[in-house]
């Protein structure tokens, strides 16, 4: 098992036209492959990004023939590279929702392994922006690891970071990388995006691969940007501003172990019952 891996983590700002995501998503690749890079991800997303029910729903597809997953995995192995595809809108004919799917793809162009984002973004950010994610899209109910020659990788996406039991079966899993493929918005990317992408590298002892979409989407929708790859200590080795780009660092999958070692929680965690509430006041404790 190589001990040395160089990643890419492509940064981008999708629209509602699937043409042109795949299009983005193919330059940013191939300048990430150009890099060194020999595992590439992509944010969530994708292939699409568009708001209202009608719209969202339409834009799901079957995964046989679609043509983003068709591009992205013959780009794959026409660069002979790892991928993830942080996410695509996949519709399942026996759902009124579409699946918010994530796909690992092999040097070979073959897909290795899926996973369907469990945590849905119901949420009001503001007085004027909330998401009602669970409309449009059926929750995936498993975590997934796939064992790469670089070693074992989890996949999450997005609002999953916010769920830190969700890592800690990932990394007790035996995940050295785990990947949160994101569409953060911009008042929840400023407020938390550093501190929860941190916080989940250094309770998994893993390293958190991370790309964004960035900047403004139809919609009015807008995103945060700032993609990042953070080390098993918590350290950030690399971070992409608001701008696409592809974010490379070369990582060394050694300081996994190291970390692990140097704190081994879950070597000494233990289950703890609920503390009994306490007394009302002026009520004698039992």
């Amino acid at each position: 098992m190589s001990e040395e891996l160089t990643v890419g983590c492509v940064q981008m700002t999708a629209v509602d036209d699937a043409g042109a995501n795949a299009d983005q998503a193919r330059r940013l690749i191939h300048e990430a492959a150009d890099a060194g890079a020999t595992l590439v991800l992509t944010p969530e997303n994708t292939g699409f990004m568009t708001t209202g029910r009608r719209q969202v729903l339409a834009a799901g597809l079957p995964e046989d023939g679609h043509p983003v997953l068709q591009a992205l995995t013959g780009l794959a192995r026409e660069r002979g590279i790892w991928l993830v595809i942080g996410s695509l809108w996949i519709r399942d004919a026996a759902e009124e929702r579409n699946h918010n799917r994530s796909f690992l793809v092999d040097p070979e162009g073959r897909i290795a392994a899926r996973y369907d984002k469990i945590h849905m973004f119901d949420v009001t950010v503001s007085d004027t922006e909330s998401y009602r994610e669970s409309r449009n899209f059926a929750p995936g109910d498993r975590a997934v690891v796939h064992d790469a020659p670089f070693g074992r990788i989890g996949l999450t996406i997005c609002y999953d970071l916010r769920f830190p039991h969700l890592y800690r079966a990932l990394g007790q899993a035996g995940a050295r990388l785990i990947t949160v493929p994101a569409a953060f918005t911009r008042p929840t990317g400023a407020a938390h995006w550093d501190v929860l992408l941190r916080a989940r590298a250094i309770e998994t002892g893993a390293f958190i691969l991370a790309p964004a979409q960035t900047g403004e989407h139809p919609g009015g929708r807008e995103t945060y940007g700032h993609s990042a790859i953070v080390a098993p200590w918590g350290e950030i080795v690399a971070q992409a501003g608001t701008e696409p780009c592809a974010l490379v660092a070369t990582l060394d999958l050694a300081k996994v172990e190291k970390a692990r070692g140097r704190v081994p929680t879950w070597q000494t965690e233990q289950d703890f019952a609920p503390p009994p509430p306490s007394p009302a006041q002026g009520q004698a404790a039992e």
